[in-house]
């Protein structure tokens, strides 16, 4: 796996670097903004750690310079901010997770196998489609025929998440995970009310697939056979 860090404590990059380096992991390093965003903007990487007090460029700015670039790299941030409207700020500018200083190295190592996990169709955004069904990932645009609508964000991430395991049965940890984060506090209610909203979206454009509760375990995305 080959991982870019950006962290301005030379002394606490180098340490990370080695003990990544441990896990075979392949580790490029700088220690400033400026830097680091050009790496992440001109080489391929499977995950970026990036602290969000740097030289130069400051995280924050690195990450929504990227995200600007269509750079889809997932980004753990790191930082001494603790407090939730400084996460809430990070997650919103693009990072895929937020891990606090101090932090333990097994904790990192943890986070970044949950985000390589998620299969790297899920980074892609192309247009889906399943029986009569189209998804356009890059507008959030559902479309049956000559019927459209606009999904939010979360609706978007379960639709494609549906999208790309058709007729499999998905358990609720899954989805909670790959949509919400491992992380997340997310009451099981939530779950159903979006794929209530899942279910009114597909009957807006009339289509034949529908959404189908697993009692007891998830949802599965189906056709009904005219």
């Amino acid at each position: 796996m080959h991982i870019l860090l950006i962290e301005d404590d030379e002394r606490l990059c180098e340490t990370l670097k080695y003990q990544l380096e441990q896990e075979n992991c392949q580790v490029d390093a700088c220690l400033d903004g400026q830097t680091g965003l050009e790496m992440l903007l001109t080489k391929s990487y499977a995950l970026a750690i990036l602290d969000r007090m740097l030289p130069c460029l400051d995280g924050l700015t690195v990450l929504r310079k990227a995200r600007q670039e269509n750079i889809q790299t997932p980004v753990i941030l790191l930082t001494a901010l603790g407090e939730l409207q400084d996460k809430i700020t990070g997650l919103d500018c693009g990072a895929d997770d937020y891990l606090v200083k101090p932090f333990a190295f097994q904790e990192l190592m943890a986070r970044i196998r949950c985000i390589v996990r998620r299969p790297p169709a899920m980074l892609e955004r192309q247009e889906l489609t399943f029986s009569d069904l189209k998804y356009d990932a890059q507008q959030h645009i559902l479309s049956c025929q000559t019927k459209s609508c606009t999904l939010s964000k979360r609706e978007g991430e379960l639709m494609e998440l549906f999208l790309r395991n058709p007729r499999q049965t998905l358990p609720r940890d899954t989805i909670l995970t790959r949509v919400w984060g491992a992380d997340a506090e997310v009451e099981d209610g939530n779950l159903d009310n979006y794929a209530h909203f899942i279910r009114r979206r597909l009957k807006t454009v009339e289509s034949r697939v529908h959404l189908k509760t697993i009692r007891g375990i998830g949802y599965r995305l189906e056709e009904n056979h005219v």
